[in-house]
């Protein structure tokens, strides 16, 4: 049982004791329901308090039942608030600390609410493709206002408790305890002086009318529609709220419901439960236990000054750990501070960070021109030029100077970290982070794993990612690792569809249409179109047999590198991110084709998704066969993370299980009989055509 029975004088006190947020699980509501019983059989029992233990009322459903026959399982929400709603005893929820999803539904189930100050209150189910499940959009309006209440539920955002107690008539809180630590001494007193009072309010009861409905409920979905165009959910909650307004309350229930139910499942609330759970899943390192003892992390040091070496080195400001930078030239180092300075400056201006905060992070940076001065680092990165020679000298030097046990991390986006290991007599503290441009914005960290890279090491870096905001999924070695293994063959099918009759505008078109952020064109001019032509010049030599179109060489020939030079596959204006198309390139283009003795064809939108997403398809299945990721679920995290690709549409892995395997497979056994395409590529994986053939899905 995870709720516990007490009693204090006349007053019995039920504790959800479900850790780490009290969710609502089966033997959880069972806990209140029996604790309910009890007390209406003792006769001394006059009044009820529900509570949490530790740091939370209730944080709502319990995940680890998510999509289990449990989660469904009598007595569910809805009957325990109906308990709850029925007692002939008056019942007070003491809430304090986190209050959210059913645990707000579970105290408005309640005849009385005391609240401690500081509560996060919120109704967040439409962060999953959801609408409160549980009477939430029926009580909330009634509770604390129709706008108010629909402003909660449609954000899903958490609002304090002392904020909510002084919106003008609300009924949500019948009072606010002085203190989180004072609530269950006020709330025991509230629920004796209350013992007596009949009839006992519900909040069912309670009027629900905006004075403007009609004009006030198109506004509402006017303003969402433009918000969330791609998912259902907001636009659905507006619906509830609006039932709650002109239905019967068990009428608005019954409608509650049926959204409810219905969004489950849409693909979009799929998409985004998967991706709640894959999140919390990438932390997660099969053969590195929860509880591996990890290395104390209180400063970092940051080798190199650039782009790159400035966003790593402001993530780690932001979470208050001091950075040391190193450059071998002092111009260098003023010109990368110059750039910090510049970042913070502009969140000062746009009132996204206070002066005072900083004034303090930068005084958490020191700079020097000396290896020497980083030897008290507890962890090194160093973000310098992507060559192995420049990596060897720097990290023989860094073996030379930092302290035994600390970790030595590269942020390399290709290289082999296992040849950088070598190059000191520490491998097993060698780790590669690869963050990814702008490294100071962008959620993404890849965590590298060498061959002999240490458990505590991984254990470390992924804790320390969570503590500098970053999503971190853990790769083996191998060329590209995941997110730049994968995109090579994306970019491969892009090159091949403009052989065949596409412009690279009705390419990314396609593309940003499905959803992506930005096309494989504008994609490429934004990263530098020089750094896969350079890929492509080593792959000649490893692998003379991997088939390209020489689009891109002839453009990367002409000095069209993208935005960086104001030329690539678009053109643009200093100053404007706007791709304008050029009339060269289309010649350029058109006049390859025609070398190649190649007639255009019109090709569709549908094509172009198919033979760009299922290519990362397959190449990650590759990736999970030869076990550098080790689930798929971390794969949809790298691109939803790092790659622009759709939330509602979950990942590249989820997106294909949502389409079939079986489907999946039939197109590409279709694109292998393209003589203009690799028909090798296309050969599906072993282990997606296996899944195909048993009907199974990756995730």
């Amino acid at each position: 049982m995870t709720a516990k029975y007490e009693v204090h004088g006349s007053v019995a006190v039920i504790t959800l004791e479900n850790p780490p947020v009290n969710g609502l699980g089966h033997a959880t509501r069972v806990g209140i329901t029996d604790g309910l019983q009890k007390a209406h059989a003792d006769s001394t029992v006059k009044s009820i308090v529900l509570t949490g233990a530790g740091k939370a009322f209730s944080g709502g459903a319990d995940i680890k039942e998510f999509g289990s026959p449990k989660a469904l399982a009598e007595p569910n929400l809805l009957s325990v608030i109906l308990a709850l709603e029925n007692s002939s005893k008056p019942v007070v929820a003491a809430v304090h600390s986190v209050c959210m999803g059913g645990g707000l539904e579970l105290a408005l189930g309640c005849h009385y609410r005391i609240a401690a100050p500081d509560c996060s209150v919120a109704l967040p189910e439409v962060k999953l493709g959801l609408i409160p499940g549980a009477g939430g959009t029926q009580r909330l309006p009634r509770a604390l206002g129709v706008e108010p209440a629909l402003n909660m539920i449609v954000s899903g955002e958490p609002v304090k408790s002392e904020l909510l107690a002084q919106i003008p008539g609300q009924k949500l809180f019948d009072k606010m305890a002085a203190s989180a630590e004072s609530l269950a001494e006020e709330a025991l007193a509230f629920a004796q002086a209350i013992s007596d009072t009949r009839p006992l309010p519900l909040v069912r009861n309670l009027p629900c009318k905006h004075p403007n409905g009609d004009a006030y409920f198109q506004f509402a979905r006017n303003m969402v529609k433009g918000m969330a165009k791609n998912f259902p959910a907001p636009g659905k909650c507006v619906d509830a709220v609006e039932s709650a307004t002109k239905k019967k309350f068990d009428d608005g229930m019954a409608f509650e419901r049926e959204i409810f139910t219905a969004l489950m499942f849409t693909p979009e609330s799929r998409a985004l439960r998967h991706i709640f759970m894959a999140e919390r899943a990438a932390s997660k390192i099969p053969d590195v236990p929860q509880d591996t003892p990890q290395r104390d992390i209180q400063s970092i040091a940051v080798i190199g000054a650039g782009t790159m070496g400035g966003g790593i080195a402001m993530n780690f400001l932001n979470a208050g750990i001091p950075v040391k930078m190193l450059e071998m030239k002092q111009e260098a180092l003023d010109k990368g501070i110059g750039i910090i300075r510049k970042n913070y400056e502009s969140q000062v201006k746009r009132g996204k960070l206070k002066q005072d905060k900083y004034e303090q992070r930068m005084s958490l940076l020191s700079t020097t021109l000396s290896y020497d001065d980083l030897k008290d680092a507890d962890m090194v990165i160093e973000a310098v030029f992507e060559e192995m020679g420049v990596k060897e000298k720097v990290f023989k030097e860094l073996d030379r100077v930092m302290k035994p046990g600390a970790i030595l991390a590269s942020n390399t986006s290709t290289l082999d970290v296992n040849v950088i290991a070598s190059f000191t007599k520490r491998p097993q503290d060698v780790v590669g982070m690869h963050f990814f441009s702008p490294a100071n914005v962008m959620k993404l960290l890849e965590v590298i794993r060498g061959e002999k890279t240490a458990k505590d090491v991984l254990a470390t870096v992924m804790a320390v990612s969570k503590k500098i905001r970053k999503t971190a999924v853990v790769s083996g070695v191998c060329d590209g690792f995941i997110g730049n293994r994968m995109i090579e063959q994306y970019g491969r099918q892009g090159g091949f569809l403009l052989d065949e009759g596409c412009t690279p505008a009705q390419v990314d078109k396609a593309m940003e249409k499905f959803g992506m952020a930005m096309g494989p064109f504008r994609m490429g001019d934004l990263a530098g179109n020089d750094i896969g032509w350079a890929i492509r010049k080593r792959r000649h030599t490893e692998k003379p047999g991997m088939k390209y179109s020489k689009t891109a060489d002839l453009l990367c020939e002409k000095g069209r590198f993208g935005q960086k030079t104001g030329a690539g596959w678009y053109d643009y204006v200093p100053g404007k991110r706007d791709a304008v198309p050029n009339a060269e390139v289309i010649k350029m283009i058109e006049d390859h084709r025609t070398s190649l003795g190649i007639t255009p064809r019109k090709i569709s939108d549908e094509e172009i998704v198919q033979r760009l997403v299922y290519a990362l398809v397959n190449e990650a299945a590759h990736i999970l066969e030869e076990g550098i990721a080790s689930k798929a679920s971390d794969i949809d995290m790298v691109y939803l993370m790092g790659y622009g690709f759709p939330i509602y549409r979950g990942g590249p892995m989820n997106y294909a299980d949502q389409v079939g395997l079986f489907n999946v497979v039939q197109s590409m056994q279709r694109f292998a009989q393209n003589p203009l395409d690799d028909a090798a590529f296309w050969q599906p994986a072993p282990l997606l055509a296996k899944l195909a053939a048993e009907g199974k899905t990756f995730n």
